[in-house]
This record gives structure tokens, C-alpha cells and sequence, in this order.
């Protein structure tokens, strides 16, 4: 059977991404910024999938449920003129779960949690404040929810759901993965067992 392509985009800007605040499982809006770069997100998907003949309305779309991955989801279906509310959700794309962290800086959280965070700095992939998840745990929903996959599918969610599947899939080791800046306003397509951007 052959392995679907995943036409993967990453929420827009929002206030808290601009501040540098780790925003986890809180749902902040996109800013101006993000709302923009959702449409030109829309525009470059619009133009990869007529040069792959893909036809849009035959595509699968699912979303994160958190508000600034629907957002972007809505802007992007707007630019490909298609209804923009008729997509599903899937809770296993949503972010990783930052705990006690989130809405801090990273440097917030040093000043709050040093030993965890020094922990943290060496092995980012299995270490994590109080009532946070893992990126471990995020690649194991993640995978999950990759493996469900029949057909090509355009996914909107998460820097740190992204990088879980690239290493779910072997494009990364966990290590390279967790340094992986994730752009918005781009598209990542995940196709044939390679990892494509385009901007």
C-alpha cells in the first residue's frame, strides 16, 4: 500500500510566540502576524498541490483542536476557496504539554525550576517539568495517529508535533529533532520517506 503524503503546516505567530513564552496546551490566538502568514501558508499549498495535480477538495484536513492550529487551518481553506469549517480535529496532534511551564520564558522557567531545566537542556526528548509531557510521549500519540493514515492528508498543528513525527518516521534522531526550529507561513511535506519545505 503506498505511504500517504502529509502536507504538514504549523500554526501561525501568536503573542505568546513573539514574547517567547511556551504556550503548550494554552489556547492564544494568532496575532496579525500569524494570521498572515496562515494565508501565505494557504497560497503555497495552493500552488504545490495544483503542481502535483493533486485535486484539494479530494484531500483529507485535520486539525489540532487548540484554537491557533483551527485558525490557521480555516485561513489556509480560505485561500484554497474551500469551506473553511469542514475539517476534523484530532486531540493526538495537539502540543506538547508544557505543565507548570507554560505561558513562562525559558528563562522564567530556569529561574523557577533550575535543576529540571538543566535536566532538560541535555535530554529535551524524555525530560519535563511537573505536569508536562514528554517529547517521547508526544512521538508516541503522534505515531499513533500517523498510522491511522490512508490517505494524502493536510495536518495543521505544532512545532513539537512536528518534530515527534519527524522522528516517528526516522527523518530525525530524537536529539536533532528537539534543536529543529519549525517555521511558520511554510508548507512541510512529508513524501516517499523525505521531509520537503517549501516557502
Amino acid at each position: 500500500m503506498p505511504v500517504p503524503t502529509i502536507y504538514y503546516l504549523r500554526h501561525g505567530e501568536t503573542e505568546w510566540n513573539a514574547l517567547g513564552r511556551l504556550q503548550g496546551t494554552r489556547d492564544v490566538p494568532l496575532n496579525a502576524r500569524g494570521r498572515g502568514q496562515a494565508l501565505q501558508a494557504g497560497f503555497i499549498l495552493a500552488d504545490l498541490l495544483e503542481r502535483d495535480g493533486r485535486d484539494k477538495a479530494a484531500l483529507r484536513y485535520v486539525s489540532s483542536p487548540l484554537g491557533r492550529a483551527r485558525q490557521t487551518m480555516e485561513l489556509a481553506r480560505s485561500k484554497l476557496e474551500l469551506p473553511v469549517t469542514d475539517y476534523a480535529l484530532d486531540d493526538r496532534l495537539r502540543e506538547i504539554g508544557y505543565g507548570v511551564w507554560e505561558g513562562l520564558t525559558l528563562a522564567e522557567s530556569e529561574a523557577q525550576d533550575p535543576e529540571i531545566y538543566a535536566r532538560r537542556l541535555a535530554d529535551k526528548w524524555t525530560v519535563g517539568p511537573a505536569g508536562a509531557e514528554t517529547y517521547a510521549d508526544v512521538q508516541l500519540r503522534v505515531g499513533a495517529w500517523y498510522d491511522e493514515i490512508r490517505t494524502d492528508t493536510v495536518a495543521v498543528a505544532h512545532g513539537g508535533t512536528c518534530r515527534a513525527l519527524m522522528v516517528s518516521l526516522g527523518l530525525e534522531t530524537p536529539a536533532s529533532a528537539a534543536e529543529l526550529y519549525i517555521e511558520q507561513g511554510v508548507v512541510y511535506v512529508f513524501r516517499d520517506g523525505r521531509l520537503e519545505k517549501f516557502s
